[in-house]
């Protein structure tokens, strides 16, 4: 895992109240003290805004906004795992663990599971 995403993962973990994370101070804090209602919200805001962010891009417009948008949609989706504690390097291995596998055949066995 890159050492950018290894410290901002630890800086979300230490804004967790639990932690120490004041909400007065902290937008981290302020999200996990709201609860998962809030992280989840803005996580759905983020992936809209990256959407509409590429689709811009694709007509002409700046991608340099794609890349602005996913890393807020990135960094919202940590502080979701952080707050079901889960961390990125959780997600690295499991995209490790799909490498070879075709999509189509990795989206049946879960299907299967289900």
């Amino acid at each position: 895992m890159s050492d950018t995403l290894t410290r901002l993962a630890q800086v979300i973990e230490s804004r967790k109240p639990a932690n120490g994370g004041d909400p007065d101070k902290s937008y981290v804090a302020r999200l996990f003290f709201k609860g998962d209602d809030a992280i989840l919200k803005k996580i759905g805001e983020e992936a809209t805004e990256t959407v509409m962010a590429a689709k811009d891009a694709r007509v002409g417009g700046d991608k340099s906004k794609v890349l602005y948008e996913c890393a807020d949609l990135w960094f919202h989706s940590m502080v979701m795992l952080a707050q079901f504690d889960l961390t990125p390097q959780d997600v690295l291995q499991e995209l490790a663990r799909r490498e070879g596998i075709s999509g189509i055949e990795e989206k049946a066995s879960r299907a299967d599971k289900a």
